[in-house]
């Protein structure tokens, strides 16, 4: 059982060695006072990426190698790593990003919960993608046996994001899809949040340890982006990327990636202004409800979320007036909230001062802001004909400010949603049946848009299961075909390999005849569950993969 916790002692973690950086000294901030946190951080230099990106290929071949369920148990132990630590983890990171306690205390949970649901879904096997085809003689041409599976791309580099120092960052859902799929993985940790990637790092670590797998499973670095992470990057060890931030960051990564003598995939969240469309009949049944719900998601952890509601679409009229009436009033009450560090409230500030002196753009309500460390929430409008005109308008601003699109009527909305980048998120606040049949028309532009569409509801929060989807067209990600969260994410680190006429002693389990890993597979075409579930009823055996 792994048990860690403790303070963080100013360490990365290459390989089962910490080990003090030889760069600058940097410390995270307190986002309150803006006061450096003890203790100092050095980072990584040449060597520090070499050994760490040595190791990962090192382990690679071993630890791509072993069983499912050994994967699976050694993520188990991560989460229960994590669960026991959980009130210095939380302590440390409320301390470096002003996220409460509570807040702070669902991350956690979620992040083991991720955790176990790739535990879940390595037992499962259908993340193997088993086909079978068999050989066909007397066809012409003959057809040969071919049997195929999905194997791991090779050691992974993850960039832990500032806004998620749990799920997204040092065993969050890049790290533990690529750990599940059989990657090492070295982490870059964020600048943000340095001892709580460093207690994190020490618990995935001792865990290691605990399950006896190699070495260099799992390093974190710390060190500066475009240096030490595009250093990561350009090592010709590392297969893939997995990236949470801002969109110049991401771009650079994607950049570095196609650079190479081997291009890699990076699979980077950028950014996402998430629109939501207000239908009239939606409007005229609860426009002040739709309101008060609309502020309490948009002002929510400061609006440090990247599926935030940046973007209202309406038509004009009572409905519409009545719900901006009640959100002004509500974002001119809120009391503002610390974003998590100084730089990423100058660039809020910044974001709202370029939307603001944007044509046509009108500030309809600001909230307060206690001191200089506050940032307050704002809401402006503009029309459609305005928003349309000025692309500037369609860039995201993260934190709690939103901008609200009076539009003339069904097409003009049309027209504005046909105007965005991709997106995360796209929403639907309907009613009626002409709402119902409004939808429907929008409904393949929003499919082209956006990786998850939401109806009457809000489109903060991706659950964790196997449904959802967190991705979307550029530049909400680099690579809209798959997603960040959910047990899908485990595809990004995989390939398909196919055996032909292999002779059967030398096949991977999972092609065997026998199927001793009891997994589903698609024979000649149809999906066959193993030998042990035939005869139960369709309903039963598929509780095996739920």
């Amino acid at each position: 059982m792994v048990i860690a916790g403790g303070e963080p002692r100013g360490v990365m973690w290459i390989g089962a060695d910490e080990v003090a950086g030889g760069g600058p000294a940097i410390r995270s901030m307190n986002p309150r006072t803006r006061i450096p946190l003890e203790p100092a951080y050095r980072y990584g230099v040449a060597d520090e990426v070499e050994r760490a990106a040595s190791l990962a290929e090192k382990a690679f071949d071993e630890f791509r190698t072993t069983s499912a369920e050994q994967r699976a148990v050694f993520l188990e132990t991560i989460a229960s790593g994590i669960d026991t630590a959980a009130t210095d983890l939380i302590e440390r990171a409320h301390l470096e990003t002003a996220l409460n306690h509570t807040r702070l205390q669902g991350e956690v949970t979620r992040t083991s919960n991720q955790l176990r649901l790739f535990a879940r879904e390595l037992r499962s096997g259908l993340w193997q993608g088993v086909r079978i085809d068999g050989a066909r003689p007397d066809e012409t041409p003959q057809r040969p046996e071919l049997r195929q599976r999905r194997v791991p791309l090779g050691p992974v580099a993850v960039f832990g994001a500032s806004n998620f120092p749990f799920a997204y960052s040092v065993a969050g859902g890049d790290t533990a899809s690529a750990l599940a799929a059989g990657c090492p993985v070295v982490v870059k940790a964020h600048d943000a949040h340095l001892g709580t990637s460093e207690l994190v790092a020490r618990i995935v670590r001792a865990a290691v340890e605990e399950c006896a797998l190699p070495e260099g499973t799992f390093s974190v670095l710390v060190g500066d982006g475009p240096d030490l992470g595009i250093r990561l990057v350009v090592d010709p060890r590392i297969q893939a990327v997995g990236f949470t931030g801002s969109r110049s960051g991401g771009l650079a990564l994607v950049k570095a990636a196609a650079g190479r003598d081997q291009p890699i995939p990076v699979f980077a969240e950028m950014s996402s202004v998430n629109p939501v469309v207000l239908f009239p009949g939606a409007l005229d049944a609860g426009a002040r409800a739709l309101a008060t719900a609309f502020v309490e998601s948009l002002t929510l952890g400061a609006g440090q979320y990247c599926t935030n509601p940046g973007l209202i679409l309406g038509i004009d009229g009572p409905g519409l007036d009545a719900f901006v009436e009640t959100a002004a009033a509500a974002v001119s009450a809120d009391g503002g909230a610390v974003m998590l560090s100084p730089n990423i409230s100058d660039a809020y500030r910044s974001a709202c001062e370029r939307t603001a002196s944007g044509d046509g753009v009108t500030e309809l309500a600001r909230g307060t802001s206690a001191d200089a460390n506050t940032s307050a929430a704002v809401l402006y409008t503009a029309s459609g004909v305005d928003f349309v005109a000025n692309p500037g308008l369609r860039s995201e601003m993260f934190g709690a400010a939103s901008l609200v699109v009076r539009c003339r009527d069904i097409a003009e909305i049309d027209e504005v949603l046909r105007s965005l980048d991709g997106q995360l998120t796209a929403s639907l606040h309907i009613s009626t049946p002409d709402d119902r049949e409004f939808a429907a028309a929008i409904l393949p532009v929003l499919e082209r848009l956006a990786g998850r569409i939401v109806f009457n509801g809000w489109p903060v929060g991706a659950a964790v299961g196997h449904g959802i989807v967190h991705g979307g067209p550029f530049p909400a990600t680099s690579d809209s075909r798959t997603t960040s969260v959910g047990s899908l994410a485990i595809d990004r680190f995989l390939r398909p390999v196919a055996y032909q006429d292999a002779p059967a002693e030398l096949l991977p389990d999972v092609l065997r005849d026998d199927n001793p890993e009891h997994v589903w597979r698609r024979i000649d075409g149809q999906l066959q569950p193993p030998a042990s579930e035939t005869g139960r009823p369709v309903s039963a055996r598929l509780e095996v993969v739920r």
